[in-house]
């Protein structure tokens, strides 16, 4: 199969937790902020976009109370994809910036747009804290459906190779836990490589994603390196890592979050009707409530003593 006749997708996820970013740029000497985080992303993006003229790219901000795309956004839609070598969205440019190609620049302006507008909305009085990532990735999921069938109707023999680049900041969230895992065994069963590059702490959730879904996972040693990284590890495709030295795999903490407090555990209490885990024996199952029969230890009956007669 001709390189033409195969349509490469990237989706980038950054994460965006506003509470998360204002500790860090005050607390880092040199003041590693979102702007220079998603600078590093659209360089990314525009770097795969030069690779080759058929592949495609989406950007998702996952932010502590939605989850947006902010490319394409409102002024663009998936049909915008496809056009040849991207004329469709080339033809509403007002025309060439500094001398950039006019669809990267377009681009440009369109997620810096969005991301003002997204941190501007930002209600910081709201109880949410956490980092919406599993509905982030279920979304990029749908756009990678949504996409696939575009990209059928405008070439029936071409094939689509998708994957999905997560910057994560913020801690992982354990009450994401089975909406999460829902979503990397979605990703599995399509073939969608899920990569992570983890900033701050490492991520469990993420590291079983990229090990069960065959991506790379990263913990960025220094974060202002994040553009030297983001190009060297992750801008390659699946069938160019092959032929790279990355960095090796690390050990995957495959601990399960318990239904009942959301705490990672490693020895817990499973239904056996729903698979439910616990972290405390309970009689009854507070998700599928199946009552279990719990077999005592027999009761022992108390010998009698024989009496013996003095003669």
């Amino acid at each position: 199969m001709s390189a033409d006749d195969e349509l490469s997708l990237l989706v980038i996820v950054i994460d965006t937790n506003p509470i998360w970013w204002g500790k860090k740029a005050l607390g880092e000497a040199e003041q590693f902020t979102l702007s220079k985080c998603i600078d590093a992303a659209m360089v990314l993006g525009n770097s795969h976009l030069f690779m080759n003229r058929t592949n495609r790219l989406a950007v998702i901000a996952s932010h502590t109370q939605e989850s947006r795309f902010l490319y394409p956004g409102k002024r663009w839609a998936f049909a915008d994809l496809f056009g040849d070598g991207g004329s469709s969205m080339e033809s509403n440019c007002s025309g060439s910036k500094d001398g950039k190609y006019e669809l990267l620049t377009t681009i440009n302006d369109a997620i810096a747009e969005e991301i003002k507008d997204l941190m501007t909305k930002t209600d910081m009085r709201g109880q949410q804290t956490e980092t919406l990532l599993a509905g982030s990735l279920a979304k990029a999921l749908c756009s990678n459906v949504d996409i696939n069938k575009m990209s059928k109707e405008v070439k029936a023999n071409q094939e689509m190779k998708s994957r999905i680049l997560v910057i994560k900041a913020a801690e992982d969230s354990a009450l994401q836990y089975m909406n999460f895992m829902n979503v990397i065994f979605a990703a599995q069963k399509q073939n969608i490589l899920i990569d992570a590059c983890v900033l701050d702490s490492d991520s469990g959730l993420l590291q079983q994603a990229c090990d069960i879904t065959g991506g790379i996972y990263l913990k960025v040693p220094h974060m202002p390196s994040l553009l030297q990284y983001l190009l060297w590890v992750f801008l390659p495709d699946q069938e160019q890592r092959s032929q790279l030295v990355l960095p090796p795999p690390i050990h995957v903490d495959y601990r399960a979050a318990c239904f009942c407090h959301r705490n990672l555990i490693e020895i817990g209490y499973v239904c056996s009707v729903c698979l439910s885990i616990f972290c405390n024996f309970s009689p009854i199952c507070s998700t599928c409530e199946t009552a279990f029969k719990i077999s005592l230890p027999p009761v022992m009956k108390a010998k009698k003593k024989k009496l013996k007669l003095a003669v």
